[in-house]
């Protein structure tokens, strides 16, 4: 239990066993469940924890408010990781008047079977908690239809839901100016690529709806609460949900017998040879597509290469192309390849795919067969897209 401002005190908790978020993502790192205690004249929290850490959460709690009981508790976001122990505070505290949206109100007797005791807010809405005045802010499909963000405009605190939230727990500080933040950045990037990535435009709406807004201090619901680097979380936000890379490329391909490796080697030496520093090379096979999505929306350039497998694409290709379909990823330069021994397949279907995703060619596809050689053209490749990567406006 923290206090990180005027009577806003840390009710979180660090998950440092789950192997997988959400039963897909790893997390080598863990991650944090953030809940927030505001404490004054009507006590108030601001969601709460996975049921896992129930224990902990109420002690925190107890700490806190001692036998004096809770007023409100505001649902920006009922996942279950975060609203896991609403049945509880309700036994807890049965007076407890629960504030949220009606979209929130039909989750939360699906969920939780809880009907009443509800306090239904709208887009705007103001609540005077005597000493301390919140705004509630909608920012439906971020990433859930539900979600709002709870503005404390008295101390500028937003309360951000899964907004600007990263993977990894929180290791002794809370604050970013306790932690090592430098570990966070690419976390935030693969959890917003892994979890929010096809909202793109609702996320936009979501920060248009913050200009102008005086925020001092954003307290999501995973990661490090940003005070100094608020901006930077903030930009991060906005351009991954415009879906514009910084200048680099991501080259993953399948491969079974090494063939389409080394064209994948020779494109990315190639790239490096005219000057593309950043270069993240995947093997699909042995690299989560957690991590491969995250450098997808990162870098501006994208190769894809696969062997041809039973007239179709190599089975971990053909995933990760529904993965990046499904987040609906705009504006990337694009090329491919692959290699066949007898018929040749893979490269026709992921010219089709760059097709379907408008995005812009940068050289020409390359199709090997058997190990006869096509140095010089995966060479071509390589320099096509640092070509375009180094001297394009594509944004």
């Amino acid at each position: 239990m923290k206090q990180i401002k005027n009577k806003i005190y840390y009710t979180g908790v660090n998950d440092r066993n789950k192997r997988l978020f959400e039963s897909l993502w790893p997390l080598p790192n863990g991650v944090s469940y953030n809940s927030y205690l505001l404490d004054g004249d009507e006590t108030t929290l601001i969601d709460t924890v996975d049921i896992c850490f129930s224990e902990q959460f109420f002690g925190q709690i107890a700490e806190i408010l001692g036998s004096r009981p809770l007023n409100y508790l505001i649902i920006n976001h009922i996942e279950p990781d975060h609203s896991g122990c609403l049945s509880l505070i309700r036994d807890k505290y049965p007076d407890v008047k629960i504030i949220g949206n009606k979209l929130t109100f039909g989750m939360l007797a699906g969920y939780y079977g809880i009907t009443d005791g509800l306090l239904e807010v709208h887009d705007g809405d103001t609540l005077s908690l005597g000493g301390r005045t919140l705004r509630f802010v909608t920012a439906p499909m971020v990433h859930w239809p539900e979600v709002m963000f709870t503005y404390d405009e008295t101390d500028k605190v937003l309360f951000s839901a899964d907004a600007f939230g990263t993977f990894g727990t929180l290791d002794g500080g809370i604050l970013d100016v306790e932690l090592d933040t430098s570990r966070y950045w690419s976390e935030m990037v693969r959890y917003y690529s892994n979890i929010v990535g096809k909202y793109g435009n609702p996320v936009q709406k979501a920060l248009q709806k913050l200009q102008g807004v005086d925020v001092q201090m954003i307290c999501s619901t995973h990661g490090p609460i940003w005070t100094e680097e608020r901006s930077k979380a903030i930009k991060i936000y906005d351009r991954l949900s415009r879906y514009e890379g910084i200048d680099g490329l991501t080259i993953v391909y399948g491969s079974m017998y090494g063939h389409t490796e080394r064209m994948a080697e020779t494109i990315a030496a190639a790239a490096s040879d005219a000057g593309v520093r950043n270069i993240a090379l995947h093997d699909v096979s042995k690299t989560h597509a957690s991590f491969i999505l995250r450098d997808i929306f990162n870098y501006k350039g994208l190769i894809i290469g696969s062997p041809t497998y039973s007239n179709q694409l190599f089975p971990e290709i053909d995933s990760l192309l529904h993965r990046i379909e499904l987040r609906e990823i705009r504006n990337r330069l694009y090329g491919c390849f692959g290699s066949f021994t007898w018929a040749g397949a893979a490269v026709k279907r992921l010219v089709a795919f760059g097709e379907t995703m408008k995005w812009e060619f940068a050289g020409e596809p390359i199709e090997q067969k058997q190990n006869i050689s096509t140095e010089a053209a995966c060479r071509a490749l390589g320099a096509a897209i640092a070509e375009k990567l180094l001297h394009s406006d594509i944004e």
